[in-house]
């Protein structure tokens, strides 16, 4: 690991003026959301980074929008939601809770799952959220193309309206983690179906209209989303704030600087490691580390070559050494999780029984007995990974396997991977549940577009997993995942990262200064509850 000396060094030398990488030097204490009574009024600016959150280049209509699945925040204050991910203000004991729904009921038998929503709420055009609304958008999410549509064992006209305000759904198969699946799913954002047949979907996608605690201003697509304040929000004394606009932003460094200057009040996403340690050691700025939840994984596209090799496979796994990375690089700031789940979410397992172990001879006999082994290794452009990434090539370079690396925006990200020629991609794999949102299926299923794998017997333990109502059941399940993974070198698992939040002194909010686990990659903020001193 010598040739790791310099990456290292050079870190120390961002973070000389820097603390130390303890993530609670001034992150607020458990009910952080407080600092006094919240009052209503003032207007905040949200950062978001351009290569992931900070891009909406296909609009925001739940449907259509290919990046939905990053987007959540801005989902999230727009149409409010169906449900909510909460936890305590420490992040533990994290539930999906009811918002606009009043309540949910999965039957005995995991086929049916019944949806009662609250009375009286309106859309911001006036027409009401019903349980036809919520059909004709459930309908029209899964007939789609966005990412972050569920993938529902759906029955074939499984979606009905039992009365005005009850929705059903009907399953071909038992599927208990139903309710898991909303808060990072297009079907928990209800558009208002009228707003989308009198503008069109041209027009509806630059400005949507929900539910939710604001309303659209503005929208200037991957580049300024403005805000206000919704009048007829169902929630009484809600939102707190007048106003709200996430502002898309070229990554870690200016997103810093800009809080320095006080041009905005709030940045998702936070990963670039002496960044942190400076914010946790600036009395201006609260930082708010949140629960990993999905490790990063070195997925392989074991359907073309050099992956569809399974000592190929076995090389990757032998020369990849994650602990001297994280040692190495970020002091050992994180855990190091050899399956899909992280210490924040459900099932975790840090250790996972027959995992392949670093043995660089081992590494070079296998490069050698398959003739030598070049790879482009890929990721998304951000501080972390990127720094993985670096850190891989290196580690891999040494085995004697050519690698060539490269970094993408969301956009081209999901091209590399759709036109399924990619190779090797660092990527973050699991959710807080593992069977919802971008979840273990979304890269290891077989016929996803961002699963490198095809196998019917994995296919099968993540099927029984969602399928079982009994958690001990489905850990279980899920531990043997997590075996055949390993077993057939699928795909080496990694560091289990979450990114933090900042935000400038006086602002306060759930997933800002309280922890929540996040659904995807971020925390689901709760927008509707942030509110600024005046």
């Amino acid at each position: 690991m010598t040739k790791l000396a310099p990456i290292a060094a050079a870190l120390m030398i961002l973070t000389a003026c820097g603390g130390g990488g303890d993530d609670s030097s001034n992150e607020p204490a458990a009910g952080g959301a407080g600092g006094g009574e919240p009052v209503a009024g003032g207007e905040i600016t949200v950062l978001e980074d351009a290569a992931f959150a900070g891009s909406w280049p296909a609009g925001l209509d739940p449907a259509t929008n290919t990046t939905g699945g990053s987007n959540i925040a801005m989902n999230q204050a727009i149409f409010g939601g169906l449900f909510l991910l909460t936890a305590d203000d420490d992040g533990t004991n994290a539930e999906v809770t009811p918002n606009q729904a009043e309540s949910s009921e999965i039957s005995e038998d995991g086929l049916t799952f019944t949806v009662k929503l609250r009375e009286g709420i309106e859309f911001s055009d006036g027409t009401p959220l019903d349980a036809e609304a919520v059909r004709f958008n459930w309908e029209r999410d899964l007939s789609n193309p966005c990412t972050c549509k569920p993938t529902w064992p759906l029955a074939e006209g499984g979606i009905t309206v039992v009365d005005p305000l009850t929705v059903q759904l009907q399953f071909t198969r038992p599927y208990p983690a139903i309710l898991a699946s909303f808060p990072a799913s297009n079907v928990n954002w209800i558009a208002s179906p009228t707003a989308i047949q009198e503008l069109g979907e041209d027009a509806f996608k630059i400005t949507p209209v929900g539910a939710g605690p604001f309303t659209v201003e503005s929208n200037q697509l991957s580049s300024s989303l403005v805000l206000k304040k919704n009048p007829t929000y169902f929630k009484e004394g809600l939102p707190y704030l007048d106003g709200l606009t996430f502002q898309s932003i070229g990554g870690d460094q200016p997103a810093y600087q800009a809080l320095q200057a006080g041009q905005a009040q709030v940045y998702e996403g936070l990963n670039t490691t002496p960044l942190l340690e400076q914010a946790q050691n600036n009395d201006q700025l609260q930082v708010v580390v949140q629960p990993a939840t999905s490790p990063y994984v070195i997925q392989l596209n074991t359907e073309i070559a050099p992956f569809n090799d399974v000592k190929a496979r076995e090389a990757i796994y032998r020369a990849t050494d994650f602990e001297a990375i994280n040692e190495g690089i970020f002091k050992g700031t994180y855990d190091v999780s050899q399956s899909f789940t992280g210490p924040g979410g459900k099932f975790y397992e840090q250790e996972v029984e027959g995992y392949p172990e670093y043995d660089l001879d081992a590494a070079k006999a296998l490069v050698e007995e398959v003739g030598g082994i070049t790879v482009r290794l890929g990721t998304i452009s951000n501080y972390v990974a990127t720094q993985i990434n670096t850190a891989l090539q290196t580690q891999w370079e040494e085995a004697g396997i050519n690698v060539e690396i490269n970094d993408y925006q969301l956009s081209g990200l999901i091209q590399e991977f759709t036109g399924g020629q990619w190779q090797a991609m660092l990527q973050t794999a699991g959710a807080w549940d593992p069977a919802a949102g971008v979840g273990v299926g979304f890269r290891f299923q077989s016929g996803v577009p961002y699963s490198g794998v095809n196998d019917p017997a994995l296919d099968q333990l993540l099927n029984d997993a969602s399928a079982t109502v009994d958690e001990a059941q489905r850990a279980d399940l899920y531990r043997q995942a997590g075996e055949l993974i390993a077993e057939n070198f699928y795909a080496p698992f990694g560091l289990a990262f979450a990114p933090a939040n900042i935000s400038a002194a006086g602002v306060h909010g759930p997933g800002l200064t309280t922890k929540i686990p996040p659904i995807l990659v971020n925390a689901g903020v709760i927008w509707d509850e942030v509110w600024q001193e005046q």
